[in-house]
């Protein structure tokens, strides 16, 4: 079975991993994002999903311009049988779309109509849900809209964030996509349509996100810290200095006072206010410092957030 294989980050480079051990796969090629300047001097700084590929000795391609002559004469020179796109975050035109002779299949982080876009896991961590998916589907030209191959649920747990929920998620593709593609390739699956009536979209996820409105709920506040853990994190506001919170605390502790000002600072975190009780940080950190516990902000900071 010969795939073209489309992605970017982590997550998708250890499904590549994955898929290139199994002897019915044969990677023709990996389409990745073009290498990025790294945040420090002018280094360019390959993909997870590049540097997997070349650690497989797979041949690689970074088009700026999926429709330029070159990648169009490049990929169409290979002979696959599925184009197969993990978080590749570039739109596919309909020209490589068509060019797989068996399908063009997406894997999507959600249990589809639900959460098309960009950042579904974070969107059921902002939202509380208790269970999310994966959806294997045939690509269309809408946005996420394809008919739906396979779906698979898995639980959210509530000390679940980011970062813990994408692993999950993708350990669940490892295990199914395979599975899925062989029934494809065997006429063994037939997709169905989804839901559209039911569809829900989420946004591309900002750094300007990550500031906490203490006038939320505490239960809200919890979830976006558990959304946005690893990127672009979770801060807040001081005395017009951003702060930013490396873990928090939920408290049922309701004092009355106004959401966004301070209850208390002990060794045991800091106390704010938020529309319905208090949220508790126990580390955080100040612009260009170290990170520092609720105990070294009790002995440093005391005057700063009295």
């Amino acid at each position: 079975m010969n795939i073209l294989y489309a992605g970017t980050p982590s997550n998708s480079a250890k499904i590549l991993r994955y898929l290139a051990k199994l002897k019915p796969f044969n990677i023709k090629g990996v389409l990745t994002q073009p290498d990025k300047k790294g945040k420090r001097g002018n280094n360019l700084l390959e993909s997870p999903v590049a540097i997997a590929a070349k650690d497989l000795k797979l041949e690689v391609f970074k088009p700026e311009n999926l429709n330029s002559n070159e990648i169009i004469s490049n990929l169409g020179l290979l002979d696959i049988d599925f184009l197969v796109v993990i978080a590749y975050g570039k739109i596919i035109p309909p020209w490589l779309l068509e060019l797989p002779s068996k399908s063009s299949i997406n894997v999507h982080f959600s249990i589809l109509p639900k959460y098309r876009g960009a950042s579904p896991i974070q969107s059921a961590l902002l939202n509380g849900d208790d269970s999310s998916g994966i959806s294997i589907i045939e690509m269309s030209e809408a946005l996420d809209a394809g008919d739906i191959f396979s779906s698979f649920i898995v639980k959210i747990n509530p000390e679940d964030n980011k970062s813990t929920l994408e692993n999950k998620l993708t350990n669940k593709c490892i295990t199914e996509l395979p599975t899925t593609l062989d029934l494809v390739k065997a006429n063994k699956i037939e997709a169905k349509k989804q839901d559209n009536s039911s569809a829900s979209y989420c946004k591309k996820i900002t750094k300007s996100d990550s500031i906490i409105d203490f006038n939320e709920t505490t239960r809200s506040i919890i979830n976006k810290f558990r959304a946005f853990y690893g990127w672009p994190g979770t801060s807040f506001i001081y005395k017009d200095i951003q702060i930013k919170i490396h873990n928090m605390l939920e408290t049922k502790i309701i004092n009355g006072g106004k959401p966004g000002t301070i209850y208390r600072l002990d060794n045991e975190g800091l106390y704010i206010n938020t529309n319905d009780s208090m949220i508790v940080i126990t580390h955080l950190q100040f612009p260009n410092k170290n990170i520092i516990s609720s105990n070294d902000v009790f002995n440093s900071y005391k005057e700063f957030f009295s």
